[in-house]
């Protein structure tokens, strides 16, 4: 199964959104180059503020533009970079992907899925009522979240709209995603 990159998004500084780019260069065990949440440590405020020498596992933030369509349906215009993703997909079910897949794209990158993006209220603040769009209870009451995966960089390269997606799912026995 291989998907699609839409838009590659960073941001120098803390801003929700982030803007498009043409590309984006991935440095290995980084992220993002320039981008606010590049580093080998976390980044994400709530996370420094908990614990500064936590390892950063949210150095790149990857959402499938499918999700705009389904939150379009209810009234919400979302676009890329929109939701402060670093890389928008298109053809894969990223929610579905186990722990420690790996995501080539393009020539050369090669990301580790890490886990689930947290939706938080800057959501709301963004677009009133979008949080409870992209995070909700299934049926049997569990919590799904919506708002995309998180990964770190395992090979760098420059990552362009356009480029191919191939997966490569882990070994062994898969372990569903979390929150990260």
């Amino acid at each position: 199964m291989s998907g699609r990159v839409m838009a590659v998004s960073s941001n120098g500084e803390y801003s929700f959104t982030k803007p498009n780019r043409d590309s984006i260069r991935l440095l290995a065990g980084l992220g993002v180059e320039g981008d606010v949440h590049a580093g080998v440590t976390v980044k994400h405020r709530s996370r420094v503020a908990q614990d500064p020498t936590q390892p950063n596992l949210r150095q790149v933030h990857l959402i499938h533009e499918e999700l705009f369509a389904e939150v379009g349906g209810e009234g919400f215009k979302v676009a890329p970079g929109e939701l402060g993703e670093n890389i928008t997909t298109r053809g894969i079910d990223l929610l579905g992907l186990p722990v420690g897949t790996l995501l080539h794209i393009g020539n050369s990158a090669v990301l580790e899925v890490t886990g689930l993006r947290n939706p938080c209220l800057q959501i709301d603040h963004f677009q009133d009522g979008l949080l409870k769009q992209v995070v909700g209870r299934d049926e049997a009451g569990n919590i799904v979240r919506k708002a995309g995966i998180m990964s770190i960089v395992r090979e760098g390269g420059v990552v362009r709209p356009g480029d191919t997606i191939e997966m490569e799912l882990p070994s062994g026995p898969h372990r569903p995603l979390d929150r990260v």
